[in-house]
């Protein structure tokens, strides 16, 4: 497998082809964001993960095929400065948590939670509500037919440890969502994408959750 899921700001675009769906992982801005697209094999249908920044870049990456659907991760302004520019362009409907949407620059088309799920082409997505980070941030599941999972997991989780929280119980509520949604359900051969940095997979995290509790973030 030559994806190794590195990207830097301004890089090249790493693509993973799965059965079913292409993912390709850009970042941009200085804040390192990632941004994911996702496109059906079979339909050509596209969905892109976090509009963080550039959207001429990410209408590149885009291409001709055109985009049906932008999901927002979360509603800190990093993850969407490009999101009103993309929807302009693409006329794209725009996803976000039901608790965030209305922080978010665009209205938001439809508001989702736990258990809702979204399509691209013949792929189906999984919603699953993370509180913490903020009170509506998602991930997304594609629980590959083909093979093991795939999960994008916006600042809600990163190789090392949950996202940022500015309250104890905050931390605690997020820890105990990954825990219960996350790291007791899906295997450790599940592949997470998060909202900056590399990715991992479960099953290297998963030794240190007990040490993430103890030290509080």
């Amino acid at each position: 497998m030559s994806y190794t899921g590195r990207v830097r700001p301004g890089g090249r675009p790493d693509v993973r082809e799965l059965a079913g769906l292409i993912i390709t992982k850009l970042s941009v801005s200085e804040m390192d964001n990632n941004v994911y697209v996702l496109r059906s094999r079979r339909t050509d249908e596209q969905l892109l993960v976090d509009a963080a920044d550039d959207a001429s870049r990410l209408l590149q990456v885009v291409g001709d095929t055109g985009l049906a659907t932008v999901v927002t991760t979360h509603q800190h302004w990093d993850h969407h400065r490009a999101l009103r520019d993309l929807v302009s362009a693409t006329g794209a409907e725009t996803v976000a948590g039901t608790e965030d949407a209305d922080h978010l620059p665009v209205a938001v088309g439809r508001r989702v939670s736990d258990g809702d799920v979204l399509t691209v082409g013949d792929c189906s997505l999984e919603v699953i509500h993370l509180v913490g980070h903020t009170p509506g941030s998602i991930a997304l599941l594609y629980d590959d037919p083909d093979g093991p999972p795939h999960l994008f997991t916006g600042d809600s989780l990163f190789p090392g440890g949950p996202g940022r929280t500015t309250s104890p119980e905050d931390f605690t509520h997020l820890m105990d969502d990954l825990e219960a949604k996350v790291f007791d359900r899906l295997p450790d051969e599940t592949w997470f994408y998060p909202g900056h940095g590399d990715d991992s997979t479960l099953g290297e995290q998963r030794p240190s959750l007990r040490e993430w509790r103890e030290r509080g973030w």
